[in-house]
């Protein structure tokens, strides 16, 4: 391998930092992005858990047997 000049050397040290630099911050972006989604997929579950409670407490009053129950049993 040929020898670097000093500023091919400036060059590519300079290349490794920034972009070591580059790769931290896009992780902490994923990092980031990640947790909007795994808050977001928390915030619908919820949901539907209290609609399965709603549902359930339907079924109850009308006498009639909870489907969603059934095809959860099933799964």
């Amino acid at each position: 391998m040929p020898t670097l000049t000093d500023q091919q050397r400036k060059f590519y040290e300079t290349s490794l930092q920034v972009t070591k630099q580059e790769i931290g911050e896009l992780k902490d972006q994923i990092e980031e992005e990640l947790s909007k989604v795994k808050d977001r997929i928390a915030e619908l579950q919820t949901a539907i858990n209290a609609s399965k409670q709603m549902y359930s407490a339907a079924c109850a009053r009308l006498g009639i047997a909870n489907d969603l129950e059934d095809e959860e049993s099933g799964e």
